[in-house]
């Protein structure tokens, strides 16, 4: 966070602390801001860049019969891509 009025933005979760130096976020006029998935409005930008860029995602389908078993490979780290449950399957 080098510039005044910057934001650190943690794009994902670890285990580790995030260490952040308490007197240049004070007296830069700078910002530690974190949410799961970010604020409403955050997404939508993202989704409407994404589509810009004609970025498409990854996902793996599962059964919701399988959720249970499912939901641990989040956890694990097994999850490859965004997990998606089927309500048909």
């Amino acid at each position: 966070m080098p510039t005044p009025h910057g934001r650190l933005l943690p794009l994902g979760a670890a285990p580790d602390p995030v260490r952040v130096d308490a007197g240049r976020v004070l007296f830069g006029t700078r910002a530690v801001r974190g949410h799961l998935t970010g604020a409403p409005v955050e997404n939508e930008d993202d989704l409407a860049s994404s589509a810009a860029a004609r970025v498409r995602p990854r996902i793996e389908v599962f059964p919701l019969s399988e959720a249970p078993k499912e939901y641990t490979h989040m956890p694990a780290g097994r999850a490859r891509f965004r997990a998606v449950l089927d309500a048909t399957g």
